[in-house]
């Protein structure tokens, strides 16, 4: 199954950008990154059968262990594509929201959009390792 970050926003040569490449690299599903505008752009489209997750501070708070437990799921359903929205400052209407197969939040703080994508890569990076039976992950 492959992994598709969307994101609002340029991250340029930061150090969220190196957090990113770091785990983008140590990922072993297939992973492509999306960059749109702040405003405008067009979603790329999304293939049959694909999920789409938004990072949202309305959705629930998950564990590493169900983030990976999902995405397993998800792909032993036959799901090509999952795709994880992050927007812009103004976040997601409820439109949007009510279209995607899950809003998740990284607690209940307000992480800059940088940030959330390196720390979405990073939670990527360890339910795939959960997922192979890596021991990255250490429950308890």
């Amino acid at each position: 199954m492959r992994l598709h970050i969307i994101a609002r926003g340029k991250i340029g040569r930061s150090p969220e950008a190196e957090l990113v490449q770091r785990y983008a690299k140590r990922i072993q599903w297939p992973l492509s990154i999306t960059e749109l505008p702040d405003r405008g752009g067009t979603l790329p489209p999304a293939p049959q059968g694909s999920r789409t997750v938004m990072l949202d501070e309305l959705g629930r708070q998950l564990t590493s262990i169900e983030i990976a437990e999902k995405l397993g799921r998800w792909r032993d359903d036959g799901v090509r594509e999952t795709r994880f929205l992050i927007g812009a400052a103004d976040g997601f209407d409820d439109a949007e929201r009510a279209n995607a197969d899950l809003l998740i939040a990284f607690g209940k703080a307000t992480w800059p959009h940088m940030m959330a994508r390196a720390m979405l890569a990073e939670q990527l990076y360890r339910a795939t390792s959960i997922l192979a039976g890596h021991p990255y992950h250490r429950e308890g």
